[in-house]
């Protein structure tokens, strides 16, 4: 009996002396958005009373039975900072501190908008001011679930200063910076980003529901929590894996596959270089080993040779005859290892790599022709069909793998957050599926402005250059993904930075962010934005090409205009000359009399590209065409489970 009295005394005076709690949106030093109604939510007692004290507002509320309670603060003009306190008849009070109101963006994406600024150019700089503008970020942490949740991970806002820039968002801290500057009032990011994501996790179930093109997609994907879901997809992708490639994961031997005398006759086939996920093998994150034999002769042995994998996606260790000869776990660096002479030998010697995929696509990854072995007196071509074998698969689902994961985690719990407007840098990983990103973009804005307010200005970074293969004749993703992006810009109330001068050709992740930040600024103050084409007009051989904005044009560090090519009815293009006609630019070449389309920019390395405005902005990269693309049918699919 005295057990029972002390558990029920220590019940009541919890109940009667309970604590109000917050999302983690509000916190010490957070933004909120003026000069419109406030929404503040939480958590108390159930059927508390709730009292907010905020400036000269005193609002009152309360909770459910559930202990939910909501309620809204009237608008408010920029300024700070400010104390808020939240009251509860039987709760202890919470006050938050150093509040200030102006206006609050959400800036999401992947790699490119989440770098950090410790990481460009200009960081050392940024950190030499004598007194940092009213700059707030807050960096929503890294979550994923099957369903729609309430409640982010833990997190806070940071007042900017030189002990806490280098952990924002670079591309957002130079948006922010700009904007205070031309603007005066403090600016508040929401920093929602994760490296490698695709679009399709990002976009919310029941916008995919509304769609026609992706219903039957979504249709597939269970409702069920992540627990029940990764049970599922574990036993799903080993029954599909083992029957692809006929052989049990369990039976998987190391020491087996190095051996140069193993029988790999039953092993299943690959071709090398190319992502796996490209060759049916839907969501593989894992171990998976590679090998392939070679035949070497005498002449071959008479030094160390040198081997050319490209890049491995993410971390290899080789072989070469059951010897180690090299490891990394960077997936963009080029592998080169040395094979010494001592273990080469005449005739059958094999290569075998262990791979480790964390997620995304997987395996070999570079230009056939960078796939090689190099012997003292000859070179050994590497690309082609290779064998292959499983050693594990993770059972953690990866953020890419099924439809809205990160939306559920990362967004949704924001939903009755305010905000001004919403910049976005994603799509390296969406390249494969570019042509369908034509309906993935417009889905993802348009049901994102269904949340935080219609018309919402939505403003996007154009993908950088990047060393890529592909052309206008045989296909190249990257330039079909920028053509989607410049597609998107019918949709009302949105801008897109373009980045062709300033990316990096050997680096995925170019350093200058500071030039993106400050040209999404400009989008968002209405100052300046890049040409696009608009209108094509034949004139005999020729093409006349117009844009808008209407603006003069000029052409950067040279007197050639760069990267335009023209193709007639055979849709071959070639190389064309381009000159400047007032604010247009007529095209011909002499390889093609009858012209019926023009392409600037198509390829994955478009740095070449010269067009420019007066005021230093390039021209986007475009095609005036409506021939088939290279990834028309590739398309987002989940379907390995059943």
């Amino acid at each position: 009996m005295k057990e029972k009295i002390i558990f029920l005394f220590i019940f009541v005076t919890q109940y009667c002396f309970g604590v109000i709690s917050l999302p983690y949106i509000f916190t010490d030093n957070m933004v909120l958005q003026r000069n419109t109604e406030i929404v503040i939510w939480g958590r108390s007692i159930p059927n508390e009373n709730i009292r907010i004290l905020f400036r000269n507002q005193n609002v009152h509320c309360t909770a459910d039975r559930n202990g939910n309670w909501k309620t809204t603060l009237q608008p408010i003009v920029s300024g700070g900072p400010y104390e808020m306190t939240i009251k509860g008849n039987r709760s202890e009070s919470l006050t938050l501190k150093n509040i200030l109101v102006g206006d609050v963006w959400l800036a999401s994406g992947q790699s490119n908008m989440e770098w950090n600024l410790a990481g460009v150019d200009g960081y050392q700089e940024e950190l030499k001011q004598e007194k940092f503008p009213l700059i707030r970020h807050i960096k929503i942490q890294r979550q994923i679930n099957s369903l729609p949740q309430e409640s982010l991970s833990e997190t806070h806002w940071e007042v900017a200063n030189s002990s806490t820039i280098g952990d924002f968002s670079a591309t957002a801290y130079f948006f922010a910076k700009k904007m205070f500057e031309e603007t005066g009032v403090p600016i508040g990011i929401i920093n929602s980003s994760w490296g490698g994501t695709v679009i399709e996790s990002w976009i919310p179930r029941d916008a995919f529901e509304q769609s026609s093109y992706f219903r039957e997609m979504i249709s597939k994907m269970p409702k069920i929590n992540i627990e029940e879901l990764q049970k599922r997809n574990i036993k799903g992708k080993t029954d599909f894996f083992e029957k692809l490639t006929k052989t049990r994961i369990s039976d998987f031997k190391e020491k087996q596959f190095l051996s140069n005398s193993y029988d790999d006759k039953a092993l299943a086939e690959i071709y090398v270089p190319k992502p796996w996920e490209n060759q049916g093998y839907t969501a593989l994150d894992g171990i998976i080993w590679v090998r392939k034999t070679i035949e070497l002769t005498d002449e071959d042995l008479k030094g160390d040779a040198i081997i050319h994998l490209g890049q491995i996606d993410d971390e290899d260790i080789t072989y070469f005859n059951g010897k180690e000869i090299g490891r990394m776990k960077q997936w963009s660096d080029e592998r080169v290892y040395t094979v010494p002479a001592s273990i080469l030998q005449k005739g059958k010697n094999t290569i075998a790599i262990r791979i480790v995929d964390t997620g995304g696509g997987g395996g070999l990854w570079s230009a056939p022709e960078f796939l090689k072995l190099q012997t003292t007196v000859r070179t050994l071509p590497l690309a082609g069909k290779w064998k292959m074998a499983i050693q594990k698969i993770f059972t953690d689902i990866d953020q890419n793998e099924f439809p809205s994961l990160i939306y559920n985690s990362m967004i949704h719990p924001l939903i009755n957050t305010k905000i001004s407007g919403i910049i976005w840098y994603q799509g390296e990983s969406n390249i494969e599926r570019a042509f369908e990103y034509n309906k993935s973009f417009p889905l993802l804005i348009e049901s994102w402005r269904q949340l935080f307010g219609d018309n919402l200005p939505f403003y996007y970074v154009q993908i950088a250059t990047y060393n890529s293969p592909g052309d206008s004749n045989i296909g190249c993703p990257w330039a079909e993904l920028r053509d989607a992006q410049l597609n998107t810009l019918k949709i009302k109330n949105t801008g897109m930075v373009v980045t062709t001068d300033i990316g990096n050709p050997e680096n995925i992740h170019p350093r200058n962010k500071m030039e993106v930040g400050k040209r999404l600024a400009m989008l968002a103050l209405s100052s300046y934005k890049s040409p696009v084409y608009l209108h094509m007009q034949k004139m005999n051989d020729s093409m006349r090409i117009s844009f808008t904005p209407d603006v003069k044009l000029s052409i950067r560090n040279s007197d050639v205009i760069k990267g335009f090519e023209i193709a007639g009815p055979d849709k071959i293009f070639h190389k064309a000359t381009a000159r400047l006609d007032g604010h247009q630019v007529v095209v011909y070449s002499d390889q093609v009399k009858e012209p019926v389309s023009v392409r600037y920019g198509w390829k994955g390395d478009d740095a070449e590209i010269n067009l420019i405005t007066d005021y230093g902005l390039p021209v986007s990269p475009f095609r005036t065409d409506n021939f088939d693309l290279s990834t028309k049918e590739n398309y987002f699919k989940f379907d390995i489970f059943k």
